[in-house]
């Protein structure tokens, strides 16, 4: 019988992969944005509550740093990561200082320890990817959904669909600001990375 639990990370990585490849199909796109929207779009509609546009990303990025932050807590054995780290870091000292020396005894005694330290390393890593593929799953339809009800690229700057964006100005939220990134993801990368650190913080919850 397959061990669900020892292949998990595995597992989570394939649905990740499986989760990329479905930004790329439009009608699954479609089909989720417009399944969000029954719930979401009254929220932003003018005969809805008429919430402008960038303040219901600050909503829904405030959302995804709370929820990130939950199943990172207990989904990750940051007890444990800390450990691995700190020993490498140790490990590391200690090679250093042998190489320095010459100690050619020592330094294969640590190339024995080397393996079971880049297997620890590589489990802690494996770790990740459940947490990883859980937050994919609860943050790919909003942004499905955030795709879905954009203004079209060129439109207008207003209260509704628009942001004022340092050193920009007033600008649409499907326009381009730096590089190719567009202004929405930016304005929901800065509101989520903030809200991850309170949350963070409050939770005594390490960086990954």
């Amino acid at each position: 019988m397959v061990d669900l639990k020892k292949h998990a990370p595995t597992i989570a990585l394939l649905f990740t992969l499986l989760v990329f490849l479905s930004y790329s199909v439009s009608a699954v796109r479609l089909t989720i944005g417009t399944a969000m929207d029954v719930v979401l779009g009254p929220l932003i509609d003018p005969e809805g509550f008429a919430v402008p546009f960038f303040v219901m990303i600050i909503i829904l990025s405030c959302l995804t740093g709370l929820y990130s932050s939950l199943v990172q807590k207990y989904t990750i054995d940051y007890e444990r990561m800390q450990e691995t780290q700190a020993k490498v870091r140790v490990f590391q000292k200690e090679f250093r200082e042998a190489q320095l020396s010459g100690d050619e005894k020592r330094i294969k005694k640590l190339q024995k320890k080397q393996e079971q330290m880049m297997q620890d390393q590589l489990e802690v890593s494996r770790q990740q990817f459940v947490p990883m593929a859980i937050i994919l799953l609860l943050t790919v339809p909003i942004f499905f959904w955030i795709l879905l009800r954009l203004p079209v690229v060129g439109a207008t700057a207003d209260i509704a669909s628009g942001i004022v964006m340092p050193f920009v100005g007033a600008v649409s939220l499907s326009a381009t600001v730096l590089w190719f990134i567009p202004a929405w993801i930016i304005w929901y990368m800065l509101c989520s990375l903030a809200m991850s650190q309170v949350i963070r913080k409050s939770l005594n919850i390490g960086g990954i």
